[in-house]
């Protein structure tokens, strides 16, 4: 399975989470900020940033919102932030407007406890990877 893990992160915290997302899926985890498109197509999409000012960064809507179908299978959803998932929510409805496959399980790492969620997060990729293989296989 191909698999990409792409992220908006404004001060490091979801960038960390990210990157540990990364790891537990056994790929590198990219920017959106350093990438206009993803550059082929995609079993599974690892997709994450948060709210500023419980506002989705302008950057990652504009990258969520170009994402074709024709590139990604399903997308699996991780956010930081201090209470709100509203990043989630927003980026869900776009894929879903599109006919891109969400998962339903996401990955949320409050922003005060990042370094605590890194284990976490590496599980819970490692844990969506298989799942999804197994359905898929």
């Amino acid at each position: 399975m191909d698999i990409a893990v792409r992220y908006f992160s404004k001060f490091g915290r979801t960038e960390k989470i990210a990157r540990a997302i990364a790891k537990g899926a056994s790929v590198e985890a990219v920017s959106v900020a350093d990438e206009n498109e993803l550059d082929k197509k995609y079993d599974i999409l690892f997709l994450g940033g948060a709210p500023y000012a419980n506002i989705m960064d302008s950057r990652l809507r504009k990258w969520v919102e170009q994402l074709s179908p024709d590139k990604v299978g399903t997308v699996v959803l991780f956010t930081t932030s201090n209470w709100s998932r509203r990043t989630i929510y927003g980026i869900k409805k776009i894929l879903k407007n599109k006919g891109i496959d969400v998962q339903k399980e996401t990955f949320y790492a409050h922003m005060l406890k990042i370094d605590s969620r890194i284990q976490d997060a590496e599980i819970f990729a490692g844990n969506m990877v298989k799942k999804l293989e197994k359905n898929n296989g």
